[in-house]
C-alpha cells in the first residue's frame, strides 16, 4: 500500500465521520406578546349635579385605576418578553456563526474530495465501486451543504423577524408608559371632580330641604286660606236649590190598618235629602210627609209599615223609621254607607256654624219653590230657632216658612228643618225616642203604644214649637 491510497482511506473516513455527525440546531422560542391595550383618554364631560353622576364618577374613578393595575402589568410582561427574545437573538446568532464555520468547513472539504476524486481518477489501481461509492458520498455532501444554506437563510429571517419585533415591542413600550402618564392626569382630574359634585350635591340638598320646607309652609296656608274663603263665603240661593235638585231622593212610605169593611191603606211620597251626623247617614222627612199622625186621640195599630228609597234608578227599602227625641216630628231612615254609594246622592254636613250668616235659604221639595230668609235664635231653646214667615221682596217668588221644609246654611249645609210655620228644628242629635220596625206584619208589636208615646212627647212642647 502506497501512501497515496493511505491518504485517500484516511480522508474517506474522515468524511464518512463528518457525515454521519448529527447536528443539533436548536430553533429559538419564539415569546408572543401579549396585546397591547389602546387606551382612548376621552375627556369627561360636564355631569348634571345628581345622585346618578356621582355614582358613574365613582365607577369611572374604580375602572380606571384597574385599566391603570393591568397596564403596569402588561408593561412589566411585554419588558420580560423582550428580555427573552434578545437572548434568543444572541444564542441564534451564536448558532448562525457556527453555521457558518461548518459550512466554510463542509465547503473546504468538498473542495479536496473533488481534488482527491479527480486526483484517485487518475490513479490506475482505483476500482469503479470505490469510484461510484465515493460520487454518492460527494453527492450527500453537496445535498447537506444545499441543506446548510438554506437552513442559513430561514435563521437568517427569522433573525429579522425577531428584530423586527423587538421594535414593536419598544413602541408599544413607549405607547404605554404614555397612556400610564395619561391615565394618572384622569385619575387626578376625577378625583377633582368628584370632590367638585359631592359639595355641589351636599349645596343641592341644603337647597332642596328649603325648598322643601318653604313648599309644605305654603302649601298649610293655602290649604288653611282656601278652607277660611269657603267657611266665609256665602252660597247663592240658586247654587244650594240646584244642588238640592241633583240630589233629592224619592222616598215612599206605605201603611195599612184594620178598617171597619176593608184594610185601610195610606200612602205618600216625598222628596227629602240624606244627611249625616259624622257616623251615620239619615234620609230626613217631616212626620206630615209619611202617612202618620200625631193629631188623634186613639192612634191605630198598623199591620203594615213598609217602604222605600229611590235615587238614580236604584230602589232600597226602608228598614225602619225613627222619631226624634229633639222633635217627634222629625222622623229619620237610617242608611248605610254601601247604601248611601248604590242611591248616588249627596250626604249633606251639618253646619258647624248653623248662624254664621244671618240669613238661611229655604226649599220646599214638594213645590220646587225656594227662597231666603231670616232666623233668630231662642234664648229659651237653642235647639230651635225662629224663622221670618213675613212675606218679603227678599224672598223668591214670595215663599213664606211652611212644616217640613228645609233649612240650609248659606255654606250650603244644612241646618235643620221646619217643624212648623215658626220654627225649624237645629239639627246635631239624632238619638230615638221611638223606633218604628218596617215589615208585613207589625201588627203584633202593637204600634199604637209607639204613637201614644210621640203624641204625649209633642203634647209636653211649648205652645209656639206645637
Amino acid at each position: 500500500m502506497n501512501k497515496t491510497l493511505l491518504l485517500i482511506i484516511c480522508d474517506f473516513l474522515l468524511l464518512n465521520l463528518l457525515a454521519l455527525t448529527r447536528w443539533e440546531k436548536a430553533e429559538p422560542q419564539r415569546a408572543t406578546a401579549g396585546p397591547v391595550t389602546s387606551v382612548t383618554a376621552t375627556a369627561a364631560s360636564q355631569p348634571a349635579v345628581s345622585a346618578d353622576m356621582l355614582d358613574l364618577m365613582r365607577v369611572s374613578l374604580e375602572d380606571e385605576r384597574a385599566t391603570r393595575e393591568a397596564l403596569a402589568a402588561q408593561l412589566q410582561s411585554t419588558q420580560g418578553s423582550l428580555t427573552e427574545r434578545e437572548k434568543a437573538l444572541a444564542q441564534t446568532e451564536q448558532q448562525r456563526a457556527q453555521l457558518q464555520g461548518a459550512l466554510a468547513t463542509t465547503t473546504s472539504n468538498v473542495k479536496e474530495l473533488e481534488k482527491k476524486y479527480s486526483d484517485a481518477t487518475n490513479e490506475a489501481f482505483m476500482t469503479k465501486e470505490q469510484l461510484a461509492r465515493m460520487q454518492r458520498e460527494l453527492d450527500e455532501r453537496k445535498a447537506e451543504a444545499e441543506r446548510q444554506k438554506a437552513e442559513l437563510a430561514r435563521m437568517e429571517r427569522q433573525n429579522a423577524e425577531a428584530r423586527q419585533r423587538i421594535e414593536s415591542l419598544n413602541v408599544a413600550v413607549k405607547v404605554a408608559e404614555q397612556e400610564k402618564q395619561l391615565l394618572g392626569q384622569n385619575l387626578e382630574q376625577a378625583r377633582t371632580q368628584v370632590a367638585q359634585e359631592r359639595e355641589e350635591r351636599i349645596k343641592v340638598q341644603e337647597q332642596t330641604t328649603q325648598l322643601a320646607q318653604g313648599v309644605g309652609q305654603l302649601a298649610e296656608k293655602s290649604t288653611e286660606l282656601t278652607k277660611e274663603i269657603r267657611e266665609n263665603r256665602p252660597v247663592n240661593p240658586n247654587t244650594i236649590f240646584a244642588d238640592f235638585l241633583a240630589n233629592r231622593v224619592q222616598m215612599q212610605v206605605t201603611t195599612q190598618r184594620r178598617g171597619l169593611f176593608s184594610p185601610s191603606i195610606r200612602e205618600r211620597d216625598s222628596q227629602t235629602v240624606l244627611v249625616s251626623d259624622g257616623r251615620q247617614a239619615y234620609a230626613l222627612m217631616h212626620v206630615s210627609d209619611t202617612p202618620f199622625s200625631l193629631n188623634v186621640e186613639t192612634p191605630p195599630n198598623y199591620q203594615r209599615i213598609t217602604g222605600s228609597l229611590a235615587s238614580g234608578g236604584t230602589t232600597v227599602p226602608l228598614p225602619e223609621l225613627r222619631f226624634l227625641a229633639l222633635d217627634p216630628r222629625v222622623v229619620v231612615v237610617p242608611v248605610s254607607a254601601e247604601t248611601a254609594g248604590r242611591l248616588g246622592a249627596k250626604v249633606y254636613a251639618l253646619a258647624a256654624e248653623p248662624f254664621k250668616f244671618p240669613d238661611v235659604v229655604l226649599v220646599r221639595a214638594d213645590d220646587g219653590r225656594y227662597g231666603e230668609t231670616t232666623v233668630r235664635l231662642d234664648a229659651a231653646d237653642r235647639r230651635f230657632v225662629r224663622v221670618d214667615n213675613r212675606i218679603t221682596t227678599r224672598l223668591f217668588g214670595e215663599i213664606a216658612p211652611r212644616r217640613g221644609d228645609l233649612v240650609f246654611a248659606k255654606t250650603g249645609e244644612l241646618i235643620g228643618i221646619m217643624v212648623n210655620n215658626d220654627y225649624c228644628a237645629v239639627l246635631g242629635d239624632f238619638a230615638a225616642a221611638q223606633t218604628l220596625p218596617a215589615g208585613e206584619n207589625v201588627e203584633q208589636q202593637d204600634t199604637s203604644v209607639v204613637f201614644r208615646d210621640l203624641i204625649a212627647r209633642l203634647q209636653r212642647q211649648p205652645d209656639k214649637l206645637r
